[in-house]
């Protein structure tokens, strides 16, 4: 590979145009107008997630309420909205702004080496020629800020699974979802029974012979109308951004309720969300067996319905739920360990992300590789003893877009209060011996436990504890201290 010599210098650096990247152009263009950033995306086009994912049905599993910007109202008439609809709504927002102009298209960011003595970072990425080639840039940077999702793009997690290659059908992973797949009148077996499952399920029976969700145990399900007709109503009666605000704020708080009942009392809410299944389905189906977890609710993530599409489909037969493990798949389609038989043209492995931590950045400090496994995480974005870097991470008991929305404006608050006392370096830095490590994250879903060990760790206090609260955090990042005593200028 060719490599070139930095000639580009920008005050920050993004990485990734999906929709907390253009977020950040967006807080920076704003709250930080005299700076210079450019955003570099591994991919050709803007919109990560909405971008990549392209099987049928894509959705939001959070209202867009919440999910979409502070600054931009959402103006669809669905609440829980295609992805289609999100795309445009994250690139329209980047056109309107101007930040479509700063992005580099096709630039993956790999490596980020920083300078104490020049205070900046050296950022490198692979460019991808028009003839294929592949040659490393390189930018220089005083605030890198990483906003490249919490997942790896190349590929999904694929058990493995015996006796794929006997297989006679055809074997597709939501991630990599091909464009010339034609499931109309074929049978279909969905491995899996989070979001991509209970989402690919109804719509492609819509047009197979028959959908059967292969899950080898269940996840809580709850259904919620597509359309909310209160915001409606307030969105023809109220000016815009009013009624987008007390709509977004309803919406968080009836969340952050639901939570924290979740936590208190489990068995009240598991009972909840088990009788609006019972009423979906009716009194003789098996709800103990398909829809029943093994944990208490927000243990995991819930599982979203629009309009009880899932729960439609198999009062109408034409989807069922199957509650058993695989033993090997067959010529004809996949064998349980109990001996039966699930027949199947096309088999989707609907089985999770793979967790990648800032997509899988190499950084150094000083020469220093640095390990963020042995990391403790600074307010949920920056990182202990790494300078002049953050990175973008969303809630996991409520929309991803809320939490990035927060970081980048407390970034902003950051590098303005830089700015203002002529500091060139901020590097969280733990004093305090009594903080005790704990895991990042505290759900028990299998993408989450699989990566956790490869993960920065969070502390039993502040500022370096989690709290998944976005009430807490406003009043942290948005109105906290930025000089701590914790965070370290020099």
């Amino acid at each position: 590979m060719e490599i070139i010599a930095p000639n580009e210098h920008f005050d920050v650096l993004i990485v990734g145009a999906g929709l907390s990247g253009i977020g950040a152009g967006f807080h920076l263009q704003q709250n930080c107008p005299a700076k210079s950033f450019v955003i570099l995306e591994g991919r050709e086009r803007i919109g990560g997630t909405w971008d990549l994912f392209r099987y049928p049905g894509i959705r939001s599993d959070s209202d867009m309420f919440t999910m979409g910007y502070s600054f931009k109202p959402w103006t669809e008439p669905k609440a829980i909205a295609e992805g289609p609809k999100i795309l445009n709504y994250v690139r329209e927002t980047a056109a309107e702004n101007g930040i479509d102009e700063k992005i580099r298209f096709n630039h993956r960011v790999k490596r980020a080496a920083w300078s104490t003595r020049e205070a900046r970072w050296t950022v490198e990425s692979e460019r991808q020629s028009g003839e294929g080639s592949t040659e490393i840039v390189r930018f220089t940077c005083n605030f890198l800020f990483m906003c490249s999702g919490y997942y790896r793009y190349e590929a999904g997690y694929t058990p493995e699974f015996a006796g794929t290659a006997d297989f006679a059908g055809r074997i597709v992973h939501p991630q990599k979802w091909p464009e010339d797949i034609d499931y109309a009148g074929k049978r279909v077996v969905v491995i899996g029974s989070g979001a991509t499952a209970v989402t690919l399920v109804p719509e492609m029976a819509k047009t197979a012979e028959h959908v059967t969700m292969l899950q080898r145990s269940p996840t809580y399900v709850v259904s919620r109308p597509a359309q909310d007709p209160f915001a409606n109503k307030l969105r023809r009666n109220l000016p815009s951004k009013l009624a987008y605000h007390l709509i977004r704020w309803r919406n968080v708080m009836w969340g952050m309720y639901f939570f924290q009942l979740s936590r208190r009392k489990p068995a009240r809410v598991k009972e909840l969300i088990l009788g609006g299944v019972r009423t979906a389905l009716g009194p003789d189906y098996d709800v103990a067996t398909h829809f029943t977890p093994r944990y208490n609710p927000w243990d995991q993530r819930l599982c979203l319905v629009p309009d009880g599409d899932l729960f439609n489909a198999i009062k109408e037969k034409r989807a069922s739920v199957v509650t058993k493990e695989i033993d090997t798949f067959t010529k004809n389609g996949i064998r349980l360990k109990d001996g039966s038989e699930l027949e199947a043209d096309i088999i989707v492995t609907a089985t999770g992300l793979v967790m990648q931590l800032m997509g899988g950045l190499e950084a150094s400090v000083d020469g220093r590789t640095i390990d963020f496994a042995k990391t403790l995480n600074y307010k949920g974005m920056m990182f202990s003893d790494v300078p002049n870097l953050a990175s973008s991470f969303g809630y996991t008991n409520a929309s991803w877009t809320l939490k990035c929305d927060l970081t980048c404006g407390y970034v902003c608050r950051l590098i303005n209060y830089m700015d203002r006392h002529g500091y060139k370096q901020c590097v969280p830095h733990n004093l305090d011996p009594s903080v005790e490590e704990l895991p990042w994250l505290s759900f028990s879903s299998g993408y989450v436990q699989r990566a956790v060990a490869k993960m920065p760790k969070q502390g039993s206090k502040r500022p370096w504890r989690l709290y998944q609260n976005y009430a807490l955090d406003i009043v942290s990042l948005r109105f906290g201290k930025v000089d701590d005593g914790v965070m370290r200028y020099s």
